[in-house]
């Protein structure tokens, strides 16, 4: 009996699977990209604790936690995690309320077309890689850019120094405004999706009863689109240890270390730059502190928003 129903088990599950074959066939390979690049690199996560040799990471020695003492002694590595906290701070006060204002902007728009013009405009500059964006940045901020150019015609003492890519105190704020640019347009997308779905009955009893249009975003839109929020904050406090390599990496240089060098750079040059020989395990152990960070906050902004009384992503 027991064989009979495990076979009748199978069976059920095997016409299942076949009769929904396309959509298992449409997971299949997301989920197969997780799986590789996501869950089997885990393996690689005891190079934190390994002084890493050529025969491989089981025949490697253990270290004693040498390379955490290492990354504990050295100034750069705690000016970089400094950097990547202050530069993910600013982004998530400026950057973030940002694209929320610029999808209730948008969504206050009254023409359709007009409507779509705006959101394909402000999308774009997202599909755009950093390295183009880093010459187009250099061409107008830096040394021999279009900025400069026009300061000196101006003013030519104060254009004589001018490169902002160069300037300790500016360049923190040239990575938020440049990242903002990006990609606002991108995360308005998620916003203007959740404002659709608000019931649209009641900006009709709004009007009715009198209300602008600041009375609507306050009292019906803000509101209908909070859970959402609360869910976007979370995950971009979880992430606040990513820096933004690809930006950084393209955008900095040495006279801007001190300000700009983030955790992700900092392992770039100690790994591939400044590395004597084949060094995987202290670039390990650094990830591996910063993932353990970024689970914390994680955790930390998950709590608070579900004590706010707001539905969370966990």
């Amino acid at each position: 009996m027991t064989v009979l129903s495990r076979k009748t088990k199978w069976n059920q599950l095997a016409t299942h699977v076949w009769s929904n074959r396309w959509i298992y066939a449409m997971v299949f390979f997301p989920v197969a990209f997780i799986v590789i690049f996501k869950y089997v690199p885990m393996y690689g996560i005891q190079l934190a604790f390994k002084d890493y040799m050529l025969k491989g990471i089981a025949a490697s020695p253990w270290n004693d936690y040498a390379h955490f003492r290492r990354m504990f002694s050295e100034a750069d590595f705690f000016s970089a995690m400094a950097n990547t906290l202050i530069i993910s701070c600013m982004r998530i006060l400026i950057a973030f309320p940002f694209s929320i204002f610029l999808a209730l902007m948008i969504n206050e728009v009254l023409f359709t077309q007009y409507k779509r013009v705006l959101q394909t405009v402000y999308t774009f500059p997202h599909f755009l890689s950093w390295v183009l964006l880093a010459g187009i940045m250099t061409n107008l901020l830096g040394s021999g850019g279009m900025v400069r150019k026009v300061i000196m015609a101006v003013d030519q003492v104060a254009g004589e120094n001018w490169n902002l890519l160069f300037n300790n105190n500016a360049f923190r704020w040239v990575l938020v405004l440049s990242d903002m640019w990006k990609e606002a347009g991108w995360g308005t997308i998620i916003y203007l999706a959740a404002i659709t779905g608000i019931d649209q009955g009641l900006y009709e009893a709004a009007l009715i009863d009198g209300c602008n249009r600041w009375q609507k975003i306050r009292y019906i839109t803000i509101p209908g689109i909070i859970g959402m929020i609360a869910i976007q904050f979370v995950l971009r406090v979880g992430a606040s240890m990513e820096g933004g390599f690809n930006q950084v990496f393209n955008l900095y240089s040495p006279p801007v270390y001190g300000k700009g060098d983030i955790i992700d750079t900092y392992i770039y040059r100690v790994a591939f730059v400044n590395a004597s020989g084949v060094n995987l395990g202290f670039p390990t152990a650094v990830g591996l502190f910063k993932n353990i960070i970024d689970f914390s906050l994680l955790m930390a902004a998950n709590f608070i928003t579900k004590a706010l009384g707001q539905e969370t992503v966990l």
